[in-house]
């Protein structure tokens, strides 16, 4: 396997274990502290809109969703205008846990970075946002566009 997609993939397992386990210390599921935070930035959106500006299907938002409601964090309502629509919103206990859900966040993201200066965390993060965008055109291209790096 090439060394890159090797290491990477070895941090991504490390790194999703060590998120898994902060975000249960707050009842939550890994990704569901992704579809809160959209919430929190703006409440009342559809599962759409949701799985849109996460890169992942409405059907998996609607599953958390149905989740998370039974959880007592968000409620399902019909949209005012258009009826067809359902909006996600936030309760009191889904918006009560913004707070402690930013700050382990937080404590993470220093955790896994801290042997890293300041000048590296830049240059990391500027790499990492260089390659999800090659990751995202390659997705995005047609198939046999993808494929001709390998032939």
């Amino acid at each position: 396997m090439p060394e890159f997609l090797d290491l990477h993939s070895k941090m991504s397992k490390a790194l999703r274990a060590a998120a898994e386990t902060a975000v249960r210390r707050h009842g939550l599921h890994l990704g569901q502290d992704h579809l809160l935070a959209v919430l929190w930035r703006q409440d009342g959106r559809t599962p759409g809109e949701v799985a849109t500006m996460l890169n992942v299907t409405t059907p998996n938002v609607v599953k958390a969703a149905t989740r998370m409601a039974a959880a007592g964090l968000l409620t399902r309502r019909r949209d005012d205008r258009d009826n067809r629509l359902v909006r996600l919103w936030l309760t009191d206990a889904g918006r009560a846990l913004q707070a402690p859900i930013e700050k382990e966040r937080l404590l993470l993201e220093e955790q896994v970075t801290a042997d890293l200066t300041d000048a590296e965390r830049e240059h990391l993060l500027s790499a990492l946002t260089k390659i999800r965008r090659s990751a995202i055109a390659l997705l995005d291209a047609p198939i046999d566009q993808r494929n001709s790096a390998i032939t």
